[in-house]
């Protein structure tokens, strides 16, 4: 039992075709999967990633119109890191955002590479960070605009936020299985632990911040809801349940999502957490030539097709 990196970051947003004009326009990210919030149809689920939906690619939102927006705190997952190739790329980026308009900030080091941090239009926060051999079995989203060496590789680091670092950290070690490896201090002078699972590499990492004073973020646009680790399959999977049931954590017990199995629970300082199944994957039902053009659902939402999508405002 193990955990093989980060699955998917899931975000909300407030408009899906406002969502996507960034996400794939400006960020150049492939809609893979245009689908609906299975536990509650009336909302768009949108998964953005490489060209054929690799594994560890999957930025995810949720669409709930008129959200008000997030007020920023502790106990929250703060910031979403996505990886490209070279120092090169980075540099791209940077004139892109200018001639765009993305808010952004200068490059930085951040856990020892050169990091661009940014703002997606409803204030969600998200950096690109360099990671040479990270997701090489993927394939560049195609873009017009944006190069295929450039092109944004899959997810990078997930950094979180917490009042009280040691409970999280108890998780992540000594449940989860992450291999803490190193700690640096923020700009602000707040203290970072840097955990990897798997074989390592960007898109495995956590970066865990400790900021003991202030409020907890409020949820809304621009905040991201969970972030999901990888486990090989279903059987794994019910391993995971028996462990976090016997270290006394409430969870939701194993949830078919046609695409992939998940397991979620709350770490101790509230954030969400999901294990999820690396197949079979958002190939199931479409194919690669086909991922994201009509909306998906599975196959227990099928028969209600007409009037889920009566109820969607059409994504163009």
């Amino acid at each position: 039992m193990k955990i093989n990196g980060i699955h998917h970051v899931s975000a909300l947003t407030a408009n899906a075709q406002k969502n996507v004009d960034f996400y794939r326009q400006i960020l150049g990210l492939k809609l893979v999967k245009k689908t609906v919030n299975q536990d509650d149809p009336s909302m768009y689920h949108l998964f953005y990633g490489d060209e054929v939906a690799s594994l560890g690619t999957e930025l995810t939102f949720f669409e709930i119109p008129m959200l008000a927006r997030r007020l920023e705190g502790t106990n929250a997952i703060t910031r979403t890191g996505l990886v490209v190739s070279s120092e090169e790329a980075l540099t791209f980026w940077e004139k892109r955002f200018e001639e765009k308009g993305v808010n952004k900030e200068a490059i930085s080091l951040r856990a020892g590479r050169p990091a661009l941090p940014f703002v997606d239009p409803e204030g969600q926060q998200l950096f690109l960070t360099v990671d040479p051999n990270g997701h090489d079995a993927g394939s560049p989203p195609i873009h017009e605009n944006i190069p295929s060496d450039f092109a944004i590789k899959g997810l990078g680091p997930v950094e979180l936020t917490v009042a009280n670092i040691e409970t999280t950290i108890r998780v992540l070690a000594d449940i989860l299985g992450f291999q803490e490896i190193s700690r640096e201090q923020t700009t602000d002078g707040s203290m970072m632990a840097i955990f990897e699972s798997g074989e390592g590499g960007a898109g495995t990492e956590l970066h865990v911040i400790e900021r003991a004073e202030g409020p907890s973020e409020r949820s809304g646009r621009g905040s991201v809801h969970h972030v999901a680790f990888r486990v090989e399959n279903g059987e794994e999977l019910e391993k995971w349940h028996d462990k976090i049931s016997k270290a006394g954590f409430t969870n939701s017990g194993v949830v078919e999502r046609f695409y992939f199995k998940a397991l979620y629970f709350r770490e101790p300082n509230g954030i969400l957490f999901e294990l999820s199944t690396d197949g079979p994957g958002f190939t199931v039902d479409e194919s690669v030539e086909e991922l994201g053009a009509r909306l998906a659902l599975p196959p227990f939402l099928e028969h209600k097709r007409e009037e889920i999508e009566r109820r969607l405002t059409p994504i163009h």
